[in-house]
């Protein structure tokens, strides 16, 4: 099944932060994923969101995600990321089923 990552981030260390940001496409590309959105100007549409940026990966299953996750190479460029932005940090799992479009039953 489908899980996503969320990341709602909120920058500490801009400079620490970009130091991730440079390592992380290589790291990423390595692993069976997709990086869907990657934002620092999201639209706040209801609420008050206190974050810097959202981001949303999916992997095919959890064991993807966490071995992305857990590998000591991102490790090592999170280490940049914790300095650099405090984190709520999700795994969502998908439901894999889809909503018919109003209209269209």
């Amino acid at each position: 099944m489908t899980v996503y990552t969320i990341a709602q981030l909120k920058f500490t260390d801009i400079a620490s932060y970009r130091r991730y940001q440079k390592a992380f496409r290589s790291v990423f590309a390595r692993f069976n994923a997709k990086l869907l959105a990657a934002d620092e100007t999201p639209t706040v549409l209801e609420g008050n969101w206190p974050h810097d940026k959202i981001v949303v990966m999916s992997f095919p299953d959890e064991d993807e995600a966490r071995r992305f996750s857990e590998d000591p190479e991102y490790q090592a460029i999170a280490a940049d990321r914790k300095a650099g932005a405090d984190a709520v940090v999700l795994m969502v799992k998908g439901i894999g089923v889809a909503i018919p479009q109003q209209g269209k039953a």
